[in-house]
């Protein structure tokens, strides 16, 4: 036996009372269950004694096993040992609705002559509904999680195990506090609307992220008693400081995050009607209402998400519905695409110096993830690039079809991870010069397309930015859809495809009331221009539904069978890793010795990483994932027919990841904008803004906010993710524990790709752009 497995061994306390409690409670609970579970199956089934039973063993292994010893010696573990007692244990026990249990387990004279009337007396079950309120709850939480680690409480507690004890049992019981209006365990009736429960959870996330940021970012150590103790593992007492900090972060945010999002489908989509199962049927039991959970939830026989009322209404609506609402949109950005071009062509060829190594690296790409977070596909709807195509319809005949072999994402997906590669390989973020011939080949590259090739074929077929923007607007809170469909059903004209009194129809194809998500989807508004109905619009959808069913879309046809569109999602989900994770001091740090060791350019250790993080690891991580989920299929499927349909639930993750990393860029260096700005017009003679201050060119130190917002950008991401693919595991008939073996794969890649890019956002970044970078 190894001297570490020995250790841990001969660690285990021994608590007589809290084993005989515990053992005690799974009695009597299992008695109950047992009984009620005769009467009513439907209820009282096996999901809830596995987690009753779950929650006092994660009681018993916070406070009777090695964890309690070693929470003396690293915070670490004492910071597992608590979030085992407030965000495990209580959940678990309220998800079991141990209320009838425990009391049926009971004997019948201690149930009926003491327990019956004290829970049923008004003088208890009155404190008990305040103490349980929302309003209530959530300072009791704060209140716990705040006291008990200010120090002079915190050393209080390791000092004194009575006082030891009363800060378990506060954690403890302000968890079981806190979760109750969450969980809502049966038979609660609460009294407050489930809406406030979303406030709730934000509030509880942002508190615990605040208090695990004080101790990540520490830089000196807040409880000395760690200083004192024997250290293991050679672990410094502010590096187990931050790890603690850490593991209240992540796990915590996690658990936060996880109900809100549940709680918010369950909002939005209400309550759904389940068929009877068999047993229910033979106890002869009534059909009941349930609401269904991301995890616990069956497969829903909806059609889909119903959309809300157009987004757009008012001065808004009249704009959207104005013939040249995107003319009015596009030229602005035409004149700085020109003014990009001109500056980077004649402008001083140092970035930080010139608009063209400014605006397009990180004003715009950070404007572009900000755009499709909030509202959809903005970028492509007020896209100069698209111009010409106004003038090429005047001077070229675009009469040819785009050819049938290319009428796919394959040359898309060429593009888009030649850029990826071309981006670092050739420096084009430190290149003015680079930058702008970029520019003018994207205008002569959609004149020329569009000019010979009619439906919009450049967006459709060859524009990596359009690819980028269809793919992340799939997560985007808003789509251009029809608002009414039986409007759809009686029109005979169908102008929305097909155009009306000089305004075109949709060049891409897309019939609207077939059409489902933003894929290809550049919000070009023809359509709701020349809907005579006024019946196509802006309009809100549960971010990522479009993603959760397969059926035939519009000019996309089923996802399933785009194998070219999941290979478009996996560069990207992977290129947003592997373009941040290039920019990070240890990766910077790993291609610098792997290219002296092996004697390469700078430009071919470039090459390399970027054929193994876009080409090899994504080829790789998927079949892996789908030759394990394969195995799980009844019947069996197609190993390609697996990657793709799974692939499209990395999606969510990725643009958490793009979010993340643009986001960063945007929020330190926005300033840089204002001396090149300044320095612009002065060489042109345009007005006198003063003399520029290049000290703004400089980065801005990070502040606290931005490295928050970056986890809850990953932590969403992930969420979603992780429920999109279960979602996707339903796509076949099958029962709970084949899609589970299915899912499973999947939700291990996508847990895996959220580790990494939380690593990375914790990495020191270069500053591109900017003169902190030197260039």
């Amino acid at each position: 036996m190894s001297a570490t497995l020995d250790a841990c061994l001969r660690s285990w306390p021994w608590d007589p009372w809290l084993l005989a409690t515990c053992l005690v409670s799974v009695t009597l609970y299992y008695r109950g269950w047992r009984a009620l579970g005769r009467r009513d199956p439907w209820r009282w089934h096996g999901g809830r004694l596995v987690a009753f039973f779950g929650g006092v063993a994660a009681v018993y292994l916070a406070l009777a096993s090695p964890i309690e010893p070693l929470a003396s010696l690293l915070l670490g573990v004492h910071m597992v040992q608590h979030l085992l007692l407030i965000m495990v244990a209580p959940p678990l026990v309220w998800l079991s609705a141990p209320m009838f249990p425990l009391l049926r387990g009971l004997p019948r004279s201690v149930r009926t002559l003491w327990v019956v009337p004290l829970v049923s007396s008004r003088e208890l079950r009155r404190p008990f509904h305040r103490l349980t309120h929302p309003l209530t709850a959530l300072p009791v939480l704060i209140a716990a999680s705040w006291l008990w680690h200010v120090p002079p409480a915190y050393e209080l507690a390791l000092r004194s195990p009575p006082w030891h004890y009363v800060q378990h049992a506060c954690f403890l019981l302000a968890g079981l506090v806190f979760w109750y209006p969450v969980v809502r365990p049966f038979p609660s009736r609460p009294r407050w609307s489930a809406w406030v429960l979303l406030p709730y959870l934000i509030l509880a996330d942002i508190q615990n992220t605040v208090l695990s940021a004080l101790l990540t970012f520490s830089a000196r150590v807040l409880y000395p008693h760690y200083t004192q103790v024997p250290r293991i593992a050679n672990l410094s007492p502010l590096d187990d400081q931050t790890a603690a900090g850490v593991l209240m972060w992540v796990p915590g945010s996690v658990a936060f995050l996880a109900p809100l999002f549940a709680i918010g489908l369950r909002l939005l989509y209400g309550a759904e009607t389940e068929r009877r199962p068999r047993a229910a049927q033979k106890a002869n039991t009534p059909d009941r209402v349930i609401y269904h959970l991301p995890v616990l939830g069956s497969r829903s026989t909806r059609p889909g998400p119903r959309h809300a009322r157009p987004f757009a209404v008012g001065p808004l609506y009249r704009f959207f519905r104005w013939r040249h609402a995107r003319l009015t949109l596009q030229i602005p950005l035409l004149i700085v695409a020109a003014a990009v071009i001109y500056d980077g062509l004649c402008g001083p060829q140092a970035s930080p110096l010139n608009l063209a190594g400014v605006l397009p690296w990180i004003h715009w790409r950070g404007l572009v993830v900000l755009g499709l977070l909030a509202v959809g596909n903005l970028s492509c709807m007020a896209c100069p690039f698209t111009l010409p195509r106004r003038l090429a319809g005047h001077w070229l005949p675009q009469r040819w079809s785009w050819p049938r072999g290319l009428r796919s994402k394959w040359l898309a997906v060429a593009l888009l991870a030649l850029f990826l590669w071309a981006y670092e390989a050739f420096a084009l973020w430190d290149s003015p010069w680079w930058t702008a011939w970029i520019t003018i080949g994207y205008f002569a590259a959609a004149f020329a397309v569009d000019g010979f090739f009619r439906g919009a074929a450049f967006c459709k077929y060859v524009c990596p930015i359009g690819q980028f923007n269809f793919v992340q607007s799939l997560v985007s809170p808003f789509e251009v859809a029809v608002h009414d469909r039986q409007i759809c059903t009686s029109c005979r004209t169908k102008d929305c495809l097909r155009g009306r009194a000089g305004i075109p129809g949709c060049e891409l194809e897309l019939f609207q009331p077939r059409k489902s998500g933003n894929l290809d989807c550049t919000f070009c508004l023809d359509c709701v221009q020349a809907c005579p109905h006024a019946n196509v619009g802006l309009v809100a959808s549960l971010p990522g539904s479009q993603l959760w069913h397969d059926r035939l879309r519009s000019g996309v046809g089923r996802l399933s069978q785009r194998a070219d569109v999941a290979a478009l999602v996996a560069v990207l989900v992977f290129g947003s890793f592997a373009n941040a994770a290039g920019m990070v001091g240890p990766v910077v740090e790993w291609q610098q010795r792997t290219a002296a060791a092996l004697g390469l350019s700078a430009r071919g250790m470039i090459t390399i990483y970027y054929l193994l993080a876009i080409v090899l690891t994504p080829l790789g991580a998927v079949t892996l994932a789908s030759l394990a989920s394969r195995r799980g299929a009844q019947p069996p499927v197609a190993l390609l027919a697996v990657a793709t349909r799974y692939t499209y639930a990395l999606i969510p993750l990725g643009f958490g990841m793009w979010l993340a990393h643009y986001g960063f860029h945007l929020f330190t260096s926005y300033e840089t904008i204002v001396p090149v700005t300044q320095r612009f017009l002065a060489d042109l003679g345009l007005g006198n803004l003063g003399e520029p201050n290049w000290r703004c060119a400089c980065c801005l130190p990070s502040p606290a906010w931005l490295l928050r917002a970056e986890l809850l950008f990953l932590d969403l991401g992930f969420l979603l993710s992780l429920y999109t693919g279960y979602r996707l595991s339903f796509s076949a008939e099958s029962g709970r524990r084949q899609v589970v073996k299915e899912f499973l794969p999947w939700s291990a890649l996508i847990t895996l790709l959220f580790f990494v890019g939380v690593w990375v956002v914790f990495q020191p970044m270069q500053m591109r752009g900017t003169m902190a970078a030197g260039g």
